[in-house]
């Protein structure tokens, strides 16, 4: 691996055993001639060496001081194709035209006024459409535990380079799990916070999509979130502030969900969570999800967003999968989105009410291994006509649909060597309760490193 995470490479770079530009200087090299995972779509040049000639000067002319203002200087970041940094336009997945300003997203130009420096765009499918990393731009992207394997996705790029040291760090989007799934496949942190505590620009209409990061632990993730939340005129829902009061208790109350038809060796593995959970002295108890699931609702609001964005003279270039989607999303009428929306209202209430009785809700993020590399899920949701595209991630999309703070935590290894992933989610707003929760309970779940990348089939030679 060439990248260390944010918290050794600002230790190295503290102690001087390393150099901002030796960093970032090794790891553009590796995104570039290692990645045999196909976890980028573009890599940074110049601009990336300057902002770490100016990282090294300041850790010259600041000293230890430097890092009270300046959290990530030096640290390496990527940012999901989806987003916009201006020196990397986004293709988001997509052979359809982009017409977004070449300007920095809010949340990429907090991270560079912190001192981090971006790399490059990590893949995505079409717009983030499905939760796998499968687009018309580039070979799918694959896993750090075996290649033959999805990364999932849609923050699938975002995952495989952290998980294979090809960057410190990187921010991803999840509107249906595309940050919480892949990171449970990669074997990474994967948070998505309370809607709004990142601000997202130009907002979605959907109210589904939110911004977070894809970091090796919880206290790189921690960190990466307080660089990038706080509100922006660009996003509304970045002003609001939490609907629940706090909640410091150190004894707390954990609601245990087990989805229907997890594979063994998943729930083999986010098993391990609970009696670390015991051990730390929290009261865990079996809950039942909720009575109606949520999934119809959710696919009539996302068709619906795609469809009012997607130009019809388009359709030829646009990703077939996602086109399926596009075409129900025409049959809609306005008055199929507001019963999909009172779907929604009534999760919200009932989610919130559950609240009131548990402190956390754990439960795995994925209940199935990782599939073949270019599917966009297991076969039997692998046809976008059936529209069950994001069916198989049960745990993922209600929490995308309620706004609460979610986290996958690395829960160990199947039989097989690939990678599980706990969830944990809070209240609205108790984005601190989660992260603490995890913090403390990521020793007891510590999950291997993948084999180098450099190790792998060169993707150049596939």
């Amino acid at each position: 691996m060439t990248a260390h995470g944010i918290s050794r490479t600002r230790e190295l770079l503290r102690r001087g055993e390393l150099s901002a530009v030796e960093h970032t200087t090794a790891v553009l090299a590796a995104a570039r001639e290692q990645d045999t995972l196909d976890a980028y779509v573009a890599v940074a040049g110049e601009e990336a060496l300057r902002a770490a000639e100016r990282a090294d000067r300041r850790l010259r002319e600041g000293g230890p001081d430097v890092w009270r203002t300046l959290p990530l200087l030096g640290v390496t970041v990527s940012v999901k194709d989806l987003l916009q940094p201006r020196d990397l336009p986004p293709a988001r997945g997509s052979l359809l035209p982009n017409d977004r300003p070449r300007a920095d997203a809010p949340a990429v130009a907090r991270l560079r006024a912190a001192g981090a420096v971006v790399v490059g765009k990590t893949a995505t499918s079409e717009y983030g459409w499905s939760a796998s990393t499968v687009s018309r731009v580039g070979p799918p992207t694959r896993n750090p535990y075996d290649p033959r394997l999805s990364a999932g996705g849609s923050s699938g790029g975002a995952a495989a380079a952290v998980a294979a040291g090809l960057c410190d760090g990187s921010l991803g989007t999840d509107g249906a799990g595309s940050i919480r799934i892949p990171a449970a496949f990669c074997g990474v942190v994967g948070y998505k916070p309370s809607l709004g505590r990142i601000p997202y620009v130009p907002n979605s209409a959907d109210r589904l999509a939110h911004q977070g990061p894809l970091p090796r632990t919880v206290a790189d993730a921690a960190l990466l979130a307080q660089v990038m939340a706080g509100p922006h005129p660009g996003d509304p829902d970045s002003g609001l502030g939490p609907l629940d009061a706090p909640r410091t208790r150190r004894t707390l109350r954990i609601g245990w969900i087990e989805y229907e038809g997890p594979a063994e060796e998943v729930r083999r593995g986010t098993g391990q969570a609970r009696p670390a959970l015991l051990g730390q002295g929290h009261l865990v108890e079996d809950i039942e999800p909720y009575r109606t699931d949520p999934y119809p609702a959710l696919v009539d609001l996302l068709a619906a967003c795609e469809a009012a964005g997607a130009r019809p003279e388009h359709d030829e270039r646009a990703d077939p999968g996602r086109l399926e989607v596009i075409r129900y999303g025409r049959t809609l009428s306005g008055a199929d989105v507001i019963r999909a929306e009172e779907v929604r209202q009534e999760l919200r209430t009932g989610l919130r009410a559950l609240m009131d009785r548990y402190d956390v809700l754990a439960m795995a993020t994925v209940p199935v291994e990782p599939f073949a590399a270019g599917a966009i899920g297991p076969a039997w949701a692998a046809d976008p006509r059936a529209r069950r595209w994001l069916a198989w991630a049960p745990a993922a999309y209600p929490f995308n649909m309620t706004g609460q703070p979610a986290l996958s935590l690395p829960a160990g290894l199947t039989r097989s060597g690939l990678p599980v992933g706990l969830q944990l989610v809070g209240p609205v707003g108790a984005d601190d309760l989660v992260l603490t929760l995890a913090a403390r309970l990521e020793p007891d779940l510590a999950t291997p490193a993948p084999a180098p990348a450099r190790a792998l089939e060169p993707a150049a030679a596939r």
